[in-house]
């Protein structure tokens, strides 16, 4: 897959020095009584994506759903310096955190549009166009009950709903999961777009994703953040994404197999 658009090096001069949108501080989570997330740091960039990375089942999702307030958590969560922690997840989406979830959750038995329209956030401008210029197969399928559409266009209901409003950043859970390499880029063209609209946090596991993607990169192990740092240097040092990721960083060895 070749890099969508130019890497961290065209950012302007300071900005990896400016607050970020997000900041999250000593996190931690629980779900039906068994803490998942322990103690999670990270910041998101202002501009561009930072990856959230980690193996299977050290927290990601539940970090995201912490952040949003969908889970008990404690800590510190600010939205450009503004404490959202003991806010309610319809408040946290008010002011302008867009979300889209792992397994897409589009409501299907509810056309195309009518999953747009229910997205609709009151005060928001609603970016149609952008929506359709990314999407064009949406508008074509307006009519269409959302359930009936294949895994790869639900996931694009799922961005389009996320973009459709303005906001300060978006959460972006495993876009590309279970997708065919073909859908994979258009998914990634989609995020790379996106990033240009608002600032992104991305659990993402197809390592060249991330590497065509984000600047950024925090990695979990065992619900805490163990590594925050610039993406390419973390994918370009094997040993140490072995350790924390179970895979080499080293893209040219993979193959085009899809997700790792």
């Amino acid at each position: 897959m070749n890099a969508p658009r130019t890497q961290a090096s065209s950012r302007a001069v300071g900005e990896d020095q400016a607050v970020p949108v997000l900041r999250v501080r000593g996190l931690s989570a629980h779900v039906a009584g068994q803490q998942v997330v322990e103690h999670v740091d990270l910041d998101v960039a202002p501009v561009g994506v930072t990856a959230l990375l980690g193996r299977n089942g050290v927290g990601k999702t539940s970090t995201i759903k912490a952040v949003l307030g969908l889970i008990s958590r404690t800590g510190t969560v600010e939205l450009q310096g503004d404490e959202t922690t003991a806010l309610p997840t319809h408040q946290i989406v008010q002011r302008g955190v867009g979300y889209v979830p792992e397994d897409r959750e589009v409501f299907a038995g509810l056309s195309v549009t009518e999953n747009l329209r229910l997205a609709e956030r009151r005060g928001s401008e609603h970016r149609y166009d952008l929506v359709y210029d990314l999407f064009p197969e949406l508008k074509e399928r307006g009519g269409q009950a959302a359930g009936t559409l294949s895994g790869g266009q639900q996931q694009m209901v799922s961005l389009a709903r996320a973009l459709l409003n303005e906001n300060r950043v978006l959460l972006i859970d495993e876009p590309t999961k279970g997708l065919a390499p073909r859908l994979v880029q258009e998914v990634s063209r989609a995020l790379d777009r996106a990033a240009q609209v608002a600032p992104v946090l991305l659990v993402e596991q197809n390592l060249q994703v991330v590497k065509d993607l984000a600047e950024h990169v925090v990695v979990l192990t065992d619900g805490r953040s163990v590594h925050h740092g610039s993406a390419a240097e973390f994918l370009a040092d094997g040993e140490l994404t072995q350790r924390l990721l179970g895979v080499h960083g080293d893209l040219r060895a993979q193959d085009d197999r899809g997700p790792v």
